[in-house]
């Protein structure tokens, strides 16, 4: 199978998927052959079996955040997060089957609900992991994130170039556009990224619109209805070299429009892709805390 197939679901053509339902099915069959003398519940032999069983694979799913550090190979990586999903999955059966789909208003009620909140957040995140690297991929178009910026960086220095030339307004405009351009930061922040590429060309427009009402009171002619149409103006009303300039700047503009653009929604993808983990990892050493007092209560006053 190609690497380009191999994903965290099918890896190993699937391989812990099956151990998953292996386990799962096992744990049916068990269930259903148990005829305890009191309604299944954790505190039977197979309870406290199935639930020693679901209380190590919480802990040993909690060692992939240690352990996805030390892999240096994506195939070894995406294996132990496909055991991960698989595994975490199952989790959600075991634990039922521990309590004998028995729940009510105390700490091991509280404690499932944790682990479901666990488990549902990881599920958000597989299907992150699934759907934004290849948005990330088509959307970059065969360049990089880097590269991209470089030629934004550029784009917006020689904006500026052109801008002086023209019209201190419109060199004001372009500046002020530059410096509240919001790209990368902080998660919150790449989720709100944004370009200010829409204002500066708004910005030139007002500015021209001014000029031209200026120029109106002496001539009456009638103001152009668009960016370009003010061009046309400002070619007949001036300098051949300053119509130019202003061609050339709309154009920049729009191009840093088109990559900023690109460079927010690849930003808010990588966002996206993490933000979550906020989430997942706080619940997860809660949901440990939570086994912990469990299994004390279990043991010391049951």
């Amino acid at each position: 199978m190609s690497a380009r197939h191999d994903s965290i679901l099918n890896h190993a053509r699937s391989r812990w998927l099956w151990i998953s339902l292996t386990l799962s099915l096992a744990a049916i069959v068990a269930y259903a052959l148990h005829s305890p003398s009191v309604p299944p519940n954790g505190g039977t032999w197979l309870g406290y079996t199935l639930g020693s069983i679901a209380g190590l694979l919480i802990i040993w799913l909690m060692l992939f955040g240690l352990r996805k550090r030390s892999y240096s190979g994506s195939s070894s990586l995406r294996g132990w997060l496909s055991a991960h999903i698989y595994l975490g999955t199952t989790l959600i059966l075991l634990a039922l089957l521990h309590a004998g789909f028995q729940a009510g208003w105390n700490l091991h009620t509280f404690f499932l609900l944790l682990m479901l909140l666990v488990i549902f957040s990881g599920f958000f995140g597989v299907y992150c992991y699934l759907r934004y690297p290849t948005l990330m991929t088509r959307n970059r178009d065969s360049t990089t994130r880097n590269a991209m910026l470089e030629e934004i960086g550029e784009l917006d220095q020689n904006a500026l170039a052109l801008a002086d030339g023209i019209d201190p307004k419109v060199h004001g405009v372009v500046l002020r556009s530059i410096q509240n351009t919001r790209l990368g930061g902080g998660v919150l922040t790449q989720l709100r990224a944004h370009d200010d590429s829409d204002a500066a060309l708004t910005g030139i427009r007002a500015a021209l619109e001014a000029r031209e009402k200026t120029s109106q009171a002496a001539s009456g002619a009638k103001s152009g209805q668009t960016i370009f149409a003010m061009v046309d103006f400002l070619a007949s009303g001036t300098n051949d070299r300053q119509a130019e300039a202003l061609r050339k700047l709309i154009d920049l503009l729009s191009r840093k429009k088109a990559l900023a653009s690109k460079v927010a929604r690849d930003i808010q993808y990588q966002a996206l892709m993490e933000i979550w983990l906020y989430f997942h990892v706080p619940l997860s050493f809660a949901t440990v805390a939570a086994l912990i007092a469990h299994v004390v209560s279990v043991f010391f006053y049951w």
